[in-house]
């Protein structure tokens, strides 16, 4: 335990979990709460480390006592009030998956309270590449904060249930870009030559969850592909990367045909490093996109789709904590595949279903021995977020809420949504939340469609509906076959027919068939990764060697965990490639971000 008191100011508090809402967080309902920060860093990339300093302004002044605030590897140098006077405090042990809680004794009358600290070369928030990690010659800095990895990050009050504006500034070599997501408030150069630095200003006006906050550094340019829309990418990718997510303005649109007004003003993008762990991520103002979208034909924006309608389901109305994370994902699938009817047709929309029941039900296989966690409201005390992290919460969330728009008809369930996003915005919501306001709007509908049985029953209830349309018959059957495509047929897919095809193949299938499939259409080869990762994952799977190269080319060159875990996972199955899949762990480790890193680990122990 470390404390630093002045010595006339040691004090003693009884601590209570009484009056904390979230499990995986130290803040207490009965404490200050935190209505926004102001937040300095400076970027280190030598030490891998940020030296920081935050003042965190109360909704009230405090009543005097404890603040409990969540922390993970940060070094604590100082806290002071608002005159600067210091303040006690105690930096407790190191809790599992919690981190350390930093106990500090807020005066009667306190306003705010002012934190000087640095992070760890460890956080779990952030990842520090090397110029040989990038696309160019400089070092690369982003954050991840998703679960709860801001508290690696800033001493916070780390759930989404507290949400906060803020102000920043960040201290970076003038050479580099400062990116966040918020608004951009300028940018000072002091100095020159190699040690020159750049302070880079930012603003976020509208209250976000903690795990929104984001930040990257880099050799970054942009490209504006409309009024209120720019790409942000490394040099070397800018032209790429503005031509494959120029679509962004067009699905804004559709978005807000749908759902109503854009509120964070500006929907910029930036395509991360290959190490980025998830497809996207839906920070407000600055979205992170994997470079794995980049196909060249624009079949993979859906992913942008996805992270666009976070900006209604999840950044205007949050899950109060994890343990109700289906209210942010399953509403987001429901709007992103409303936006892809919208502008691609009804059969597309119904082939990314079935490519999302496909992967429930994988969940539901992984998950066998963990039932509770194929519950929609799940029971996270002891549970760290990113190991129940699943396709769960996403798809039978969506299906809950077809369920829901089926037995309701089309423009009632629209009104519900509609309520739904006005009722909560810019606000924190529970599961009991949805249900109470179902009831008010539709009474009987949560009977009709046995909701409880969806919500706190494992797997699905017995009514469910399974995803269905004319091309997706035709693909299925083809799979339950077990045979390849017909040429004439392939060359009308889309990438999702293709995708819906080889992960609903067999496993293992025939070599026959892996050979036929590859000498007929190079799957090997596919620049679309979801195509050629569901190629990879039956063919290891299915003891088709010639396919390891690319295996390996592709855990070497991509963190995006949605790629990597059933890569590994292919590889570990079969004990003829089981080495390779440690080897391969071993040699690329390195190269992924924390949290995909602790992931797979996990997968091939």
């Amino acid at each position: 335990m470390e404390s630093r008191t002045p010595p006339a100011l040691r004090f003693g508090v009884t601590w209570s979990i009484v009056a904390r809402p979230d499990p995986h967080s130290y803040a207490d309902d009965a404490q200050p709460r935190t209505r926004s920060f102001d937040w300095t860093a400076r970027v280190d990339f030598d030490a891998r480390v940020l030296t920081c300093a935050i003042t965190l302004t109360f909704t009230e002044p405090a009543a005097g006592g404890s603040l409990d605030l969540d922390t993970r590897g940060l070094a604590i140098d100082e806290v002071t009030d608002a005159s600067g006077a210091p303040v006690p405090y105690t930096l407790h042990p190191v809790e599992p998956i919690l981190g350390r809680r930093l106990e500090i004794a807020v005066p009667a009358g306190a306003a705010s309270i002012r934190v000087r600290y640095r992070t760890s070369p460890e956080a779990s928030a952030l990842q520090w590449l090397t110029p040989e990690q990038t696309l160019g010659a400089h070092p690369y800095l982003f954050s991840q904060c998703q679960a709860i990895h801001a508290r690696s990050m800033i001493p916070c009050q780390d759930t989404p249930s507290i949400r906060q504006t803020y102000t920043a500034t960040l201290d970076v070599p003038a050479e580099l870009r400062g990116l966040m997501a918020a608004a951009w408030r300028g940018r000072e150069v002091r100095g020159s030559g190699p040690g020159a630095r750049a302070i880079e200003r930012f603003e976020m006006p509208q209250p976000i969850p903690p795990y929104l906050l984001a930040v990257a550094v880099g050799d970054l340019v942009s490209r504006d592909v409309s009024e209120r829309c720019r790409v942000w990418a490394e040099p070397a990718q800018i032209d790429a990367a503005a031509w494959e997510l120029g679509v962004v303005e067009d699905q804004l649109r559709t978005a807000e045909a749908l759902f109503g007004p854009y509120d964070w003003e500006r929907c910029d993008l930036l395509v991360m490093p290959p190490s980025f762990p998830y497809g996207g991520m839906e920070n407000p103002r600055l979205t992170f996109l994997t470079p794995s979208l980049l196909a060249g034909d624009r079949s993979l924006v859906s992913v942008l789709a996805h992270e666009l309608a976070h900006s209604w389901t999840g950044n205007l109305v949050t899950n109060a904590n994890a343990e109700h994370f289906w209210l942010n994902e399953g509403f987001t699938v429901f709007a992103e595949r409303r936006i892809v009817e919208a502008l691609e047709g009804e059969e597309i929309g119904a082939l990314h279903a079935a490519l999302g029941y496909e992967r429930l039900k994988q969940a539901f296989a992984q998950l066998e021995d963990h039932p509770d966690l194929t519950r929609l409201r799940t029971h996270l005390a002891g549970v760290d977020p990113d190991e129940a992290f699943s396709a769960v919460p996403y798809e039978k969330g969506y299906l809950f809420l077809r369920a829901l728009e089926a037995a309701a008809g089309k423009e009632p369930f629209d009104a519900l949504l509609a309520a739904w996003l006005r009722d909560h915005r810019f606000g924190a919501a529970t599961t009991d939340d949805f249900l109470a306001l179902v009831e008010r709007a539709l009474p009987g509908l949560l009977g009709r469609v046995d909701a409880e049985a969806w919500v706190d029953g494992p797997a699905l209830p017995a009514t469910y509906r399974e995803p269905r349309s004319r091309r997706l018959d035709a693909v299925r059957e083809l799979a339950a076959k077990g045979a390849a495509p017909a040429p004439e047929a392939a060359k009308a897919w889309t990438p999702a027919e293709w995708q819906l095809y080889l992960e609903a193949m067999p496993k293992p299938s025939p070599l026959s068939v892996c050979r036929e499939l590859e000498e007929r259409y190079a799957l090997t080869g596919s620049k679309n990764l979801e195509i050629a990762v569901s190629w990879l994952v039956l063919a290891c799977e299915s003891g088709y060697e010639p396919v390891l190269p690319r295996a390996r080319e592709v855990l070497g060159s991509i963190g995006r965990m949605k790629y990597l875990k059933p890569l590994y996972r292919a590889l570990v199955k079969r004990a003829e490639t089981r080495d390779l899949a440690r080897e391969l762990f071993a040699l690329y480790r390195d190269r992924y971000h924390p949290i995909a890193r602790d992931m797979v680990g996990g997968l091939i122990a």
